[in-house]
């Protein structure tokens, strides 16, 4: 049988802090409490007996002058503890704190002929002072306790709520915010002492920076690498256009035909990694649209329409989309190949060995392709680039009897007027 689950709550840094202060708390509080409480009772009861046996030596000598006994002393007086009683009848003197007639009484005994002779003193009031005590400290360790409690709780929750911004700043560096930072007022002031949370965050912070300047370089040589293949790759395809007819022309205008798709797909990713797209959204019917890309693909594609739906995003882009993933299918998957249109969600399966373990775990991975070294991985790289410019969702998947397919979900136009709007 399972244990139960503890609660989210108790894993967190603030109720640990919280549990540690109020378990040194209380025993700390129990400490101090045992302590004060020993030592008054000690001295209320040392004072108590002196007086007692102050009033037994007194009575003695009333007793062997054979002078008449006050109220409160006697021989072998009723009430007397037996315990004391003993300790007189073998000569010695004592006291003992014991109940007579209800209320507490300081006892002294001492021998007299064979016989006790006692003495009582009223301990009530010492008695009172001692519980008046007991509850005065357990009032004020509860006080005490709860106070530090607030303040311990103030403290550790300020250090909490800057870990969990440095948490939080450092999931938008995860989703590619390279902006993001702590912006810690510590490490900015190096007279300022620094606590582990600052040294954190300005670790954080640094680490940002440097990735955020490696990428925009990388971004810079991308687009001015492509940039620069453009004019010579122009003026090498104009010059391929007038080699003649024969397999070896074929040849050069096909590379020459790969090397400015290649150059147009570098271009169209560094525009997507300096996000300066802009969008141009209008409302289309999905399964036409899906229909259209297949017929421009030119391959043996089929499409499905479960349930058409109208959507409001980018035409081009969703066609830029839907063509690369058709046309991925087919360079490194294998017949059928599938468009299926079911309600704002367009899936493209092809029944090959489906997509590599790396790309279901982290994505596509531009020059990085598991299929014999065809194609440069940047097709599926500008397809989550464009479905992530439109706000649509783009999920690579493999399916359950075997082959890769790729799930875009786009967002669903809904009208003023359709049933149901006004909800």
């Amino acid at each position: 049988m399972r244990a139960p689950r503890r609660p989210a709550w108790t894993a967190t840094l603030t109720s640990k802090a919280a549990l540690f202060i109020a378990v040194m708390c209380c025993a700390l509080a129990a400490l101090l409490g045992a302590l004060v409480h020993v030592s008054v009772t000690g001295q209320t009861v040392s004072d108590s007996r002196d007086k007692a046996l102050a009033r037994l030596t007194e009575v003695t000598g009333l007793y062997e002058a054979g002078e008449p006994l006050p109220r409160f002393a006697g021989v072998d007086p009723a009430g007397l503890p037996p315990s004391l009683r003993a300790l007189a009848l073998r000569g010695e003197r004592g006291t003992v704190v014991a109940e007579y007639q209800g209320r507490p009484t300081m006892w002294a005994a001492g021998p007299a002929d064979g016989h006790a002779l006692a003495v009582r003193l009223d301990y009530t009031q010492s008695a009172e002072t001692i519980d008046a005590l007991d509850r005065s400290i357990l009032g004020s360790s509860v006080l005490a306790i709860g106070v530090t409690l607030l303040v311990g709780a103030f403290a550790v929750t300020r250090v909490t709520r800057r870990l969990h911004l440095t948490a939080q700043v450092a999931r938008r560096i995860s989703a590619g915010d390279l902006d993001a930072r702590v912006d810690d007022p510590r490490t900015k002031d190096p007279t300022r002492p620094q606590d582990e949370v600052a040294t954190v965050s300005g670790a954080l912070d640094t680490m940002a920076s440097s990735l955020q300047r490696k990428l925009q370089t990388e971004q810079r040589f991308t687009a001015d690498v492509a940039h620069e293949l453009r004019t010579p790759l122009t003026g090498l395809s104009a010059a391929a256009e007038l080699l003649p007819e024969g397999r070896p022309s074929e040849l050069v205008r096909d590379r020459v035909r790969a090397m400015r798709g290649l150059t147009e797909d570098l271009l169209e990713i560094s525009r997507l990694d300096a996000r300066t797209e802009t969008v141009d959204l209008a409302v289309h019917e999905l399964g036409p649209l899906a229909e259209r890309v297949v017929r421009a693909s030119g391959t043996a594609t089929e499409v499905r329409i479960v349930r058409d739906a109208t959507v409001e995003t980018d035409r081009r882009r969703v066609e830029r989309v839907l063509g690369n993933l058709v046309a991925n299918a087919h360079r490194h998957g294998a017949p059928p190949v599938v468009v299926t249109v079911d309600g704002p969600v367009v899936s493209v399966r092809d029944h090959g060995p489906g997509y590599p373990a790396y790309l279901l775990e982290s994505g596509p991975q531009r020059f990085r392709t598991e299929s014999g070294g065809k194609g440069h991985g940047l097709g599926l790289t500008i397809a989550v680039g464009q479905a992530e410019v439109i706000g649509a969702e783009l999920v690579f998947a493999t399916a359950p009897d075997g082959g890769a397919e790729a799930r875009l979900r786009l967002p669903e136009y809904v009208r003023l007027d359709a049933p149901g709007s006004e909800e």
